[in-house]
């Protein structure tokens, strides 16, 4: 087995990657920054993660990683796009062209408005962990319907926040941005990778939002 097959990626192009490389370090699973095609080969899964998701979009075509992903889903590579990732993801954007459009899913960007208004907090997803989990939106999309598919993890007001298919996994907020570790437990799970079995829902004591600072992660 390739070395690598029990390690999950995270798309290092923009946005939250090294929170999500501490998140992992945390729970025990063996993760890498993926800026290049050849770097997908034989992970477990791959994380997007939160930025811009036009940016997002022109970096992974310049690097070629959009035709990659798109190969590594068709090989079985487990995918988790967060906010951004979400949107890129998607089978429909509303009112714009999807970019992957792998997941049977349609979004609405920007759903919330502008950066003032982010905002957090707590809420259930009873397959995640037993106890409501805290929750961050960074002008945040909302995933406004779900094919036939797709399994809803987490139903807010009039929107979903988190749901999943057989492959991917998509959430509009920022668990990496939390104490948190239940649902990069909860990926990890569904990689098929084995985590320390612990309260899913029990917050990281020693986490602050400059955690990810005392590790250093190289390509």
């Amino acid at each position: 087995m390739n070395a690598a097959a029990g390690a999950i990626g995270v798309l290092d192009l923009q946005g939250g990657v090294q929170e999500h490389l501490d998140h992992l370090r945390r729970i025990g699973v063996a993760a890498r920054p993926v800026k290049r095609a050849a770097e997908l080969d034989g992970l477990a899964g791959l994380i997007i993660p939160g930025g811009e998701s036009t940016c997002l979009s022109r970096l992974l075509t310049i690097f070629g990683l959009d035709d990659a992903i798109r190969q590594g889903y068709g090989n079985g590579l487990k995918l988790w796009g967060t906010c951004a990732g979400a949107i890129l993801l998607a089978r429909e954007n509303v009112g714009e062209m999807p970019f992957l459009g792998l997941m049977d899913i349609a979004v609405n960007r920007n759903a919330f408005g502008s950066q003032l208004d982010s905002f957090n907090r707590d809420a259930l997803a009873p397959a995640v962990a037993r106890e409501p989990i805290p929750l961050t939106f960074i002008r945040a999309p909302k995933i406004v319907q779900a094919g036939p598919g797709v399994r809803i993890l987490l139903q807010l007001d009039d929107y979903i926040a988190a749901a999943e298919d057989d492959q991917i996994l998509v959430t509009v907020f920022h668990p990496e941005l939390t104490p948190s570790l239940a649902f990069h437990r909860y990926f990890a799970r569904k990689c098929g990778l084995k985590v320390a079995e612990t309260d899913d829902a029990a917050l990281d004591p020693d986490w602050t939002p400059q955690s990810w600072t005392r590790f250093s992660y190289h390509v």
